[in-house]
């Protein structure tokens, strides 16, 4: 587990940087005192990038001996589960998503601590180290907060069409001490947050989605808006990236089913700046090298990547990997090039796929249920007494179900041509119903956002342990859909 951590020696005691270096994961620190007759190697890793360190400017990569082993067994989800503070990492992230994980993912679920093989090696003391020193004093800010919210799950995984993140944000800040989570904010919910002295609503729909030209009375959700700021209350929304996360929303719909091979429906791709390739043939090293050198002075180019292949007849092909915003100079300098001529050539790259990460989710059963037995564990599962239910075309209660397709809230959209025996989502209109049963597959509806709520207590439990004991992460009481059966 800690292969490829960063190390700093210090008086015969090293500190463990980070665990993984993956972007959006929670990082501690931890210092271990090392007993006298290990010694720490100073080979460089290449699959882990130096960074830098306010403890000292030297870095050792742990390689090997038996610290390393010892640590290796030592799952990381001991400092991951047991810790009952945030962690905050004094490490720059990307500036984009690029890999799939995020701590809603079952990667960082507590693990048994009687498990022999998690205890750590006798001669090991460990504790923790936090870098923020209002999380030691037992109070945190609003950009704090709003930090472990975005690990939970990236807002750069929301829809584009979506309005996610801090909505509103007042002007005097003022310590985090209360956290009410609600699937809508309504008026109702709005009292129950003024009433509590809440300081920060997370509403997972967005109650600011369209644009507005005036704060006036007379709209319901611009008199939210002008309560929430007269209140000092901030407002965050994380709707789809719940949805699209690693461990998020969606995966815990679908496992109210029952366990199998689960699938995302609609692949989320890494948010990273659209790159293209520039490919060129000249007759000649000289005319490839000054063509290069060109390249390299583009202005913005921080590093070229680039590959040439010397081709059977004379000549060389050559391909240049470049972002969208100098796209435009590096054809520039191409063309300047007789020597390029016809052969320029431009491919738009693919963005990579975040794996584990989108919308609507797909899962073949490992056991096979009947209908009538996926409605009742779905019902315990989302806690309502009434689902509605159509049955698809010579389908019965008792028929087979071996997969089933979920999307939270509204999933028509999502779930159109997926080959399932099982459609759950919260609601899909008459037609789209229709569609669904002449197919053969039966569908479960609970009502739009009855799909949802059911995932804050997840939510809260996840904030909890990462926030300290003196923040109160509450549900709100007043939160419900407004349809009921009657």
């Amino acid at each position: 587990m800690f292969s490829g951590c960063e190390t700093v020696l210090h008086s015969r005691r090293f500190f463990v940087s980070c665990l993984q270096l993956h972007p959006h994961r929670l990082y501690t620190s931890v210092s271990i005192a090392i007993p006298p007759s290990i010694t720490l190697s100073s080979s460089s890793s290449s699959c882990c990038p130096q960074r830098s360190s306010s403890l000292s400017p030297h870095h050792h990569i742990l390689s090997s001996g038996p610290l390393y082993h010892s640590l290796n067994s030592f799952s990381s989800s001991y400092f991951l589960s047991s810790c009952h503070r945030p962690i905050h990492s004094s490490f720059s992230r990307r500036p984009y998503h690029s890999l799939s994980s995020s701590i809603f993912s079952s990667h960082y679920s507590p693990l048994p601590s009687s498990s022999s093989s998690r205890e750590p090696h006798p001669s090991l003391l460990l504790r923790h180290s936090f870098s923020s020193s209002s999380c030691s004093a037992g109070a945190m800010d609003l950009k704090e907060v709003l930090d472990i919210l975005e690990q939970l799950a990236p807002l750069s995984l929301a829809e584009s069409w979506d309005n996610v993140g801090l909505l509103v944000e007042p002007s005097k800040p003022r310590p985090i001490k209360t956290i009410l989570l609600t699937n809508d904010l309504t008026l109702p919910v709005m009292e129950e947050a003024e009433a509590i002295g809440c300081d920060l609503i997370v509403s997972y729909h967005p109650p600011l989605f369209r644009p507005m030209k005036r704060l006036v009375q007379r709209d319901w959700k611009q008199r939210l808006a002008v309560r929430a700021v007269e209140g000092g209350m901030a407002v965050f929304s994380p709707h789809t990236s719940w949805d699209s996360a690693k461990g998020g929303l969606n995966d815990w719909l679908i496992g109210g089913v029952g366990s199998g091979s689960v699938s995302v429906l609609s692949q989320a791709q890494c948010s990273a700046p659209q790159r293209q390739k520039l490919e060129f043939t000249v007759k000649n090293q000289e005319q490839l090298d000054a063509i290069m050198a060109e390249l390299k002075e583009t202005p913005n180019i921080n590093t070229l990547q680039y590959t040439t292949v010397r081709l059977e007849s004379d000549g060389f092909h050559a391909s240049v990997v470049c972002g969208g915003s100098v796209l435009p100079s590096c054809v520039q300098v191409l063309l300047g090039h007789a020597a390029v001529g016809p052969s320029m050539r431009i491919t738009q790259l693919q963005q990579s796929p975040l794996i584990g990460c989108g919308q609507g989710r797909l899962c073949h059963l490992s056991e096979p249920v009947t209908v009538a037995t996926a409605v009742q564990r779905m019902k315990a599962h989302l806690g309502l007494p009434h689902l509605r239910l159509a049955l698809g075309h010579q389908k019965t209660t008792e028929s087979l179900v071996s997969s089933v397709a979920v999307c939270a809230g509204s999933g028509a959209s999502v779930l159109q041509g997926v080959k399932a025996d099982l459609y759950i989502t919260g609601e899909m209109s008459h037609h789209e119903v229709l569609d669904a049963v002449a197919t053969g597959t039966s569908v479960i509806l609970s009502d739009h956002s009855n799909s949802e709520r059911g995932f804050l207590a997840v939510v809260r439990e996840r904030l909890t342990v990462r926030l300290p004991d003196s923040i109160t992460v509450a549900i709100s009481k007043t939160d419900r859909d407004p349809l009921e059966v009657v």
